[in-house]
């Protein structure tokens, strides 16, 4: 990577985001581009991060060999980074990354030089689902009609093939400018020691949010759990929606085998992945199951939702099962939870599946559309064309 940097001449990058990783709401967005950067300050590239405001954390500070800046609020954000890059306030750069997470910084309008996008997946159905009626409105037309035809001239660089086809087919991004970069998984999940639960474990990751549709995993758990009696759910992750999955899991008196985690240590979420009989996710938008690959990498099997994002990180039929509606996963959720056979042969498919993610890849992947766009305008500028 230091090598393709100094071709390209890159060496000071800039990297506007939402959030950090110590942000109290933070996803897997925040660790994907945490996991990138850290790769990439290793290399030798100048990296300086600007997000908003972490609750309890200073405006600045350094973390894995790069700078961070967090300062104002979730919509303030926005302006201010921009007006802090048109000032100069970070300092000189040489190239610029924007995180563009439903809403986008608009680095095509005002930033001179080579830039790209990560954009993780399409919001299409998020906004209704997490925003008053007006404020989805806008958030749609902004996304679908405003933003598109300015970034068709920046590279993107998103998670997956299916992510991939949203952004051409929905808002008709050129194929081309598109580069699906994979994330990677971390050593530390593998398979150990645990055995298997001697009870059927599910157990499910994510932020406790509407998109990822914790209430709906709850009623199909609920449902499978005719079948399958001794079933246990394990949920972790924290959110705005705990009191409102805590009202469903008493009315549904699942109190006594569904267990809201909250957040747990890398250590037991690990040992969770190891002994659950598979993962689960009922998730209505992502742009890879980064969990779900995780607990892959552990040899766990998913059961999730036929969505973009999860069509790339499960191969169907080999790592895990995709389906199409509540219905057909509480029946697929039933048949891995009964077929010792079955579960077995996703099991091994899982490690095979997962074994081709690491996050040195991703990390060169993610970079690469920057360097070739710092090139293609350094040879523009050898031919005397104006650039964009």
């Amino acid at each position: 990577m230091a090598a393709l940097a100094a071709e390209a001449g890159l060496e000071r990058i800039h990297v506007l985001a939402w959030r950090d990783l110590v942000d109290i709401e933070a996803g897997g967005s925040e660790l994907h581009a945490a996991k990138i950067l850290a790769i990439w300050a290793e290399a030798g590239l100048d990296i300086t991060m600007r997000t908003s405001y972490a609750q309890g954390h200073p405006f600045e500070g350094t973390r894995d060999g790069y700078r961070i800046i967090r300062k104002h609020g979730r919509f303030m954000v926005f302006p201010t980074s921009v007006i802090s890059e048109l000032l100069g306030a970070h300092g000189p750069r040489d190239g610029i990354v924007e995180i563009w997470n439903g809403v986008p910084f608009l680095t095509p309008l005002w930033a001179r030089g080579p830039k790209i996008a990560f954009m993780h997946h399409v919001h299409r159905d998020m906004w209704d689902m997490v925003l008053e009626d007006k404020l989805a409105s806008a958030g749609k037309f902004f996304e679908h009609r405003l933003a598109p035809p300015l970034y068709r001239r920046t590279p993107i660089v998103t998670l997956s093939e299916s992510s991939r086809r949203e952004m051409i087919d929905y808002l008709g991004l050129k194929p081309g400018r598109i580069s699906v970069v994979p994330p990677g998984i971390e050593e530390r999940f593998a398979p150990g020691d645990e055995e298997e639960s001697p009870e059927p474990l599910l157990v499910s990751v994510g932020r406790l949010m509407p998109s990822k549709r914790f209430d709906v995993l709850l009623d199909v758990a609920a449902e499978v759990r005719r079948s399958v009696p001794d079933l246990q759910l394990v949920i972790v992750g924290d959110g705005y929606e705990r009191p409102a999955l805590e009202e469903q899991i008493a009315a549904l008196d699942a109190t006594e085998w569904v267990r809201l985690a909250g957040r747990v240590s890398d250590e037991e979420l690990v040992s969770l992945y190891r002994r659950a009989w598979a993962v689960t996710s009922a998730s209505i938008a992502e742009g890879w199951g980064m969990t779900l690959t995780e607990a892959a990498a552990c040899g766990t099997p998913a059961v999730a939702t036929d969505i973009a994002g999860h069509r790339d990180s499960v191969a169907a039929g080999l790592s895990g099962l995709l389906a199409p509606d509540p219905r057909r996963l509480v029946e697929d959720l039933i048949a891995v939870l009964t077929d010792a056979e079955l579960r077995q042969r996703l099991s091994q498919g899982a490690l095979e599946h997962a074994a081709t993610f690491t996050w040195e890849a991703t990390a060169l992947g993610a970079f690469t559309p920057l360097a070739l766009d710092a090139m293609r305008r350094a040879r523009g500028r050898g031919r005397g064309a104006t650039l964009r």
